[in-house]
């Protein structure tokens, strides 16, 4: 199939270059013309604006935005919706805020213009791995495209099967699944990120604590100098709390023990702030998913050995960069 790409950072690139790996066909623009460039030199169509990306594809047309979430992709889904037709799909693979998307479909429906919103998740690691993808909006959209959401997605691989689930007609076992309506899919992708944050945080404290054993305060017959790189490698192997995350932990610390690349400063990218909103306005208490939020705002303050490790996995997994030193 074919395919527009607004946006060619980290995630937009390379969900452009997986797509060609597998023979789809790729417009790209960003206004970082070397990234245009870069992308141009591995197979894909350049454009030089918007206008000349939508210029260059066949209709029915599909255009994936790949942008920070406010007013860039705001901007962006705006300028579609004057250029587009009737027919044509616009779809949002960042981190709107689902609230976004509602208006934003309802917006392009007088247009005849598609909009489609996908939860995207697979960080730096999408490319070799895949891409967990959560979609809601137009469901006969979301099927015409579903050789572009298949192919980005991880596929079945080597993990098992739920026994309890039997035989369903359901794509969530290839990692990608239409969720609903317009706004459904960045919705469930808000609050796969802030039980993200409440996983990190829960490693975190506890490697903390870990660290903390061996420190003078503590009676010296029960003071130990923990190797915390192998503690998290034997827990990938067989333990009940071995996953992706505790994957990337451990590769940290056999990078860097110590963490002594990062000062502990763990921003937060919004999703983590919606979820604890969407828990108050549905009256549902959320106190772990809280307390991982406001530590976060805590480390901008003082720094634990537990937000360098937070920060050393948004870098793992997602290529987040602590802000530069003032």
């Amino acid at each position: 199939m074919e395919l527009g790409m607004i946006g060619l950072g980290r995630m937009g690139g390379n969900i452009v270059r997986r797509l060609m790996r597998h023979g789809h066909t790729c417009v790209v623009y960003d206004t970082n013309a070397a990234a245009v460039v870069q992308l141009g030199s591995e197979g894909a169509s350049t454009a030089a604006d918007m206008a000349d990306l939508v210029r260059k594809l066949s209709r029915p047309r599909a255009v994936w935005v790949m942008l920070p979430s406010g007013q860039i992709t705001e901007a962006a889904v705006s300028a579609l919706g004057e250029l587009l037709e009737p027919g044509d799909c616009i779809i949002d693979g960042g981190n709107s805020n689902f609230k976004d998307d509602v208006r934003r479909a309802h917006a392009m429906e007088p247009k005849g213009i598609h909009y489609i919103d996908v939860g995207t998740s697979g960080g730096v690691w999408g490319l070799e791995r895949g891409y967990c993808l959560m979609i809601g909006g137009d469901k006969a959209s979301v099927q015409r495209l579903d050789p572009i959401f298949k192919t980005l997605a991880p596929g079945i691989g080597s993990i098992e099967k739920t026994p309890a689930r039997g035989v369903r007609k359901s794509t969530a076992e290839d990692g990608y699944l239409y969720t609903g309506p317009a706004g459904s899919g960045h919705f469930v992708k808000m609050i796969h990120n802030g039980i993200e944050y409440g996983l990190m945080q829960a490693y975190a404290e506890g490697l903390d604590i870990l660290k903390g054993v061996a420190q003078e305060s503590v009676p010296a017959e029960r003071r130990y100098n923990l190797d915390l790189a192998e503690i998290t490698e034997v827990w990938r192997r067989g333990s009940v709390v071995s996953s992706w995350l505790l994957d990337l932990s451990a590769n940290a610390l056999a990078e860097d023990p110590q963490l002594s690349a990062f000062s502990g400063h763990v921003d937060d990218s919004g999703e983590g702030r919606w979820t604890i909103q969407a828990a108050i306005e549905e009256a549902v208490p959320a106190d772990v998913l809280t307390a991982a939020l406001y530590t976060r705002f805590r480390s901008r303050q003082d720094h634990t050995f537990a937000e360098k490790l937070l920060s050393a996995m948004r870098k793992q997994f997602g290529g987040h960069q602590e802000p530069a030193k003032s």
